[in-house]
């Protein structure tokens, strides 16, 4: 206070001096510098210039009152803010000994007076650190229902008054979480850790904003419960399911918006229940089921919008159940399936339109289960399916339309299973079996149109299995068949129409496929380059 009091004794005899500096500058200028030759100074101009200098000397004895009652309100809002903390802590204390009492009702009271206290927390620092411990208390474990037995009933009704406990936490959490932030009791832009925690209660937070936050489920359990983000906010920060477990119940995010976010299932088990995302609209960010394991239940990305952004589900496993993107929309970004393994399970993509997308399936194993893609429109993306295995299940591209991009199956082995293109029309871009080896399986191009593009299966090898082209139109474009060997299997172009574009067969090894010299005609046309042996096979 001493040091205050030495500065606003400075400050007055400044001022004072200031006023001074003022009054003689004043009187120096008028009366020497002859700003008005005509005139002196009279007595009246004295007296106004001496009015002026103390108006200087009373603004800075404002100031100086200024100074101490800004001073004086610094240290009564400090004082206040210790009052508020104290209090606090005491509060948060009692709450936390009853959180630990043996009574489930005490334990109630405990949790509603927690929810309390971050409400009226003095600062951010304080709300958060009362929601950890709500957190906290979910995560601890807890006695399992020992069954309705006449023998247990006690444990049993303990175990359900705990229950209660656990639920009224999940649903104060959702509660808050919806309240607008800056609002009263709205707890949104804190932080929400409930790792490892078993979620079988309620938790609603339909249209809550979440903007920079980190919302953690790692390695959490949904058993027959029912949590909605459905209408919900993402800007920036992150939704972590990593590792969860969903065996009932269901997770929906309907009509999510999502801003640069992160939203990771990593290594999930999916043995039931399900996972909505239908309407959700996603601008960057990434969602990732990176190494997820799908044994049951569902994930629903129907008319979801993409633009920009990665889905992920690199080595995920796919042995029953179904993933959905019908009717979704993606603009830019990636859908990777990269070294999947689908032994069962759904994935449809039926109905959606890639707009300069790349999906990947390059090294996936598909044994069983089907991948649909039927009806879908590909303006400029890319669909990799290099060095894929095909043993079972089906890849369907049944009357997708592609206008551009690349679909690339080089590399590619099929010794069972079926690849589906009947009906597809190609009017530019790719389709690639460059280096595939056909030992089993079917891959149909029935009743398809290419009307301009590639496609192309130079190198390939066929010694078993199908491939169809029956009534397939060609009237543009290049279909390539150079230095492929036909040992064995099935390549079918009966009743094929060629009216332009290229195919060709040079170089090819092998007897002429199926219905070729029929649908080729006399004379053969200059778009049709056969290999040098097979001129001889012409009637």
């Amino acid at each position: 206070m001493w040091r205050v009091g030495q500065a606003l004794a400075l400050v007055f005899v400044a001022a004072v001096l200031v006023a001074g500096g003022v009054f003689y500058g004043l009187v120096y200028l008028l009366d020497f510098q002859e700003i008005d030759t005509t005139d002196k100074l009279d007595a009246k101009t004295l007296f106004d210039l001496l009015k002026l200098s103390f108006g200087v000397v009373a603004g800075a004895g404002a100031l100086v009152a200024l100074v101490v009652a800004y001073r004086r309100q610094r240290v009564d809002e400090a004082g206040a803010r210790r009052e508020a903390t104290r209090l606090h802590t005491e509060r948060f204390s009692q709450a936390v000994d009853n959180l630990g009492s043996d009574s489930p009702a005490v334990r109630l009271g405990g949790v509603h007076a927690l929810a309390g206290l971050a409400d009226d927390a003095p600062d951010d620092s304080l709300r958060q650190t009362c929601i950890d411990v709500l957190c906290a208390y979910l995560q601890l474990p807890f006695t399992p229902d020992p069954g309705t037995d006449p023998a247990v009933e006690e444990g049993h009704h303990r175990y359900l008054a705990f229950r209660k406990v656990r639920h009224t936490i999940l649903r104060l959490i959702g509660d808050h979480y919806r309240r607008p932030r800056g609002t009263h009791r709205s707890w949104q832009g804190c932080d929400l850790d409930l790792t490892g925690v078993t979620i079988d209660g309620s938790m609603d937070f339909s249209g809550a904003v979440f903007s920079g936050a980190t919302v953690n489920f790692r390695d959490a359990t949904f058993s027959g419960t029912t949590v909605g983000f459905g209408d919900a906010v993402f800007s920036g920060g992150s939704v972590d399911f990593t590792g969860a477990t969903f065996s009932d119940g269901a997770v929906y995010l309907t009509r999510a918006e999502f801003s640069g976010t992160t939203v990771g299932f990593g290594d999930a088990v999916f043995s039931g229940g399900s996972v909505v995302f239908t309407g959700a609209t996603f601008s960057g960010g990434s969602v990732d089921f990176t190494g997820a394991a799908f044994s049951g239940g569902s994930v629903d990305f129907d008319i979801a919008v993409f633009s920009g952004g990665i889905v992920d589900f690199t080595g995920a496993a796919f042995s029953g159940g179904s993933v959905d993107f019908t009717g979704a929309a993606f603009s830019g970004g990636s859908v990777d399936f990269d070294i999947a393994v689908f032994s069962g399970a759904n994935v449809h993509i039926t109905r959606a339109a890639f707009s300069g997308t790349t999906v990947g399936f390059s090294s996936v194993t598909f044994s069983g289960g089907t991948v649909r893609f039927d009806t879908t429109r590909f303006s400029g993306s890319t669909v990799n399916v290099i060095d894929a295995t095909f043993s079972g299940g089906t890849v369907d591209f049944g009357g997708a339309v592609f206008s551009g991009g690349i679909v690339d199956f080089s590399g590619a082995a099929f010794s069972g299973g079926v690849v589906e293109f009947s009906g597809a029309e190609f009017s530019g871009g790719a389709v690639g079996f460059n280096e595939a080896w056909f030992s089993g399986g079917v891959v149909n191009f029935n009743c398809a149109v290419f009307s301009d593009g590639f496609v192309g299966f130079g190198g390939a090898m066929f010694s078993g299995g199908t491939v169809r082209f029956d009534t397939t139109r060609f009237s543009g474009g290049t279909v390539n068949f150079t230095g492929t060997s036909f040992s064995g299997g099935v390549v079918d172009f009966i009743h094929s129409m060629f009216s332009g574009g290229t195919v060709d067969f040079r170089r090819a090894m092998g007897p002429v496929p199926n219905g070729l010299l029929v649908a080729v005609g006399m004379p053969v046309p200059s778009t049709v380059l056969f290999a040098s042996p097979w001129p001889s096979a012409l009637p």
